[in-house]
């Protein structure tokens, strides 16, 4: 059993959603051999608590907008760290960068094929720490003087 094409679909427009909020080391897997419940996991990290929201935030609207489809569950919200979203075909996990290396669910599930991703997504894996403001939104990387790009 592979991923489904409307697993791989709502793969590509939750990948599409965390690169356009900066989210680094985007990778998805499919995990239909060996598991169940869903065809495929999704992972993405951030920086910080707020970056981790925003980015479940913009999955979350991008798959109810575009494909009309929400969460069955939704979990780790309150502390931002790790945020899970369970649409029961796919499993996003968004992450904290240092949740992610102490759990390390990339090498858990390293042995599952790798699904294609959208080029920005590919992109995030050498991608510098995103800069975030105040409320999570990635913002433009600072120059060599600590000032953002775009105030010059």
């Amino acid at each position: 059993m592979t991923v489904t094409d409307h697993s791989q679909q709502l793969i590509t427009v939750a990948a599409q959603a965390a690169a356009d909020k900066l989210a680094h080391n985007i990778i998805a897997f499919d995990v239909s051999e060996v598991l169940s419940i869903t065809d495929a996991f999704l992972i993405a990290s951030a920086n910080n608590d707020r970056q981790v929201r925003s980015i479940a935030e913009e999955i979350e609207d991008r798959l109810r907008e575009q494909l009309d489809i929400k969460p069955v569950r939704r979990e780790g919200e309150r502390e931002g760290r790790w945020i899970l979203l369970d649409y029961l075909d796919i499993v996003v996990h968004v992450q904290h960068s240092e949740e992610r290396s102490f759990y390390s669910l990339d090498r858990l599930w390293k042995d599952c094929p790798e699904l294609p991703l959208p080029a920005d997504a590919m992109e995030s894996r050498n991608r510098p720490d995103a800069i975030t403001d105040e409320a999570g939104n990635a913002v433009a990387p600072a120059d060599d003087f600590g000032k953002p790009e775009d105030l010059h």
